[in-house]
């Protein structure tokens, strides 16, 4: 009986959270009972029976949204994945992790969907809120964050798609967020903008 109770407790616990890591899983075992050793085979059998999938090493999740992924990587959703979700540009597109965090960088397999992972330095992590997407509220960059972030990894921004941000642009806020850069990528921004 004692075993089958861990399993509905982590079964209910990964109905109520989109991500779920390997201590929090621990941790509902724990405090049942000290079964050592008990939560990695409890992990491999709901894994097994496609109760929960890994996204990536010691996290889990038991919903197919591969978007999901920013929440292990402490990140955001940018670049053309913001260009999406605030409607800058039509296309759809794969999604985008922008982390501080020294993870490896470019296209990894998640849920069976292709992600990106872009690196960016700690002291430019900022300029990103939680927005509804699907049945998630996700990390996503702002317009402000996601114009500078575009230029910071050097992607192309066509005429249509700035013409949009010009039009959704807060230039408060950009130059407000642009203090905490270098002069040259200052200039780079606002030429854009002008």
């Amino acid at each position: 009986m004692g075993k089958t109770k861990y399993k509905k407790d982590v079964e209910e616990f990964l109905k109520k959270s989109p991500v779920v890591n390997f201590s929090s899983i621990d941790r509902i075992v724990k405090s049942k009972k000290n079964v050592k050793g008990y939560t990695k085979q409890l992990i491999r059998n709901l894994v097994k029976q496609d109760k929960m999938k890994p996204i990536v090493k010691g996290y889990y999740t038991s919903f197919d949204d591969p978007s999901l992924a920013v929440l292990c990587f402490d990140g955001y959703l940018g670049l053309q994945n913001a260009l999406s979700h605030h409607e800058i540009w039509e296309q759809e597109t794969i999604p985008i992790i922008v982390t501080p965090k020294k993870a490896r960088q470019g296209i990894r397999k998640i849920l069976g969907f292709n992600v990106q992972i872009r690196r960016i330095s700690p002291k430019y992590f900022f300029g990103f809120e939680y927005m509804k997407d699907g049945d998630f509220y996700l990390p996503f960059s702002n317009v402000e964050k996601t114009f500078i972030d575009m230029i910071y990894f050097n992607q192309k921004i066509d005429k249509e798609v700035l013409k949009n941000f010009k039009k959704r642009i807060n230039k408060k806020k950009l130059k407000n967020y642009l203090e905490k850069y270098p002069e040259k990528m200052k200039k780079r921004v606002l030429k854009q903008v002008e």
